[in-house]
């Protein structure tokens, strides 16, 4: 569970996207600034690949189990039973009336 402003720092699918008009990976190929339909993890630079085990994944902070975001600080089991944001802590739902559990 990630809030609105948050949903801004999470990294972006290497894969095109589904919707051709108007999607972000969509650029005419008379322009020639990029290829359509390309697979980029062949053609991108091999540096900036993601590599899970070089990253410093965080502990959550209440059950202390790896978060699976580099960003987060709490797991998605916490933040689902707590309803808040997993990267900021953020309140998201009133759950007085709800059953928050994981199973």
């Amino acid at each position: 569970m990630v809030c609105d402003k948050c949903e801004k720092k999470l990294g972006l699918l290497v894969t095109q996207d589904t919707w051709k008009d108007g999607s972000r990976s969509h650029v005419e190929s008379s322009t020639g600034k990029k290829k359509l339909k390309e697979n980029k993890l062949l053609t991108a630079a091999k540096g900036n690949r993601f590599d899970p085990t070089k990253q410093n994944f965080k502990n959550c902070r209440i059950c202390r189990v790896h978060t699976h975001h580099p960003k987060a600080h709490y797991c998605q089991a916490c933040a689902y039973k707590k309803s808040i944001c997993c990267m900021c802590g953020k309140k998201l739902m009133a759950t007085k009336d709800y059953k928050m559990s994981s199973t």
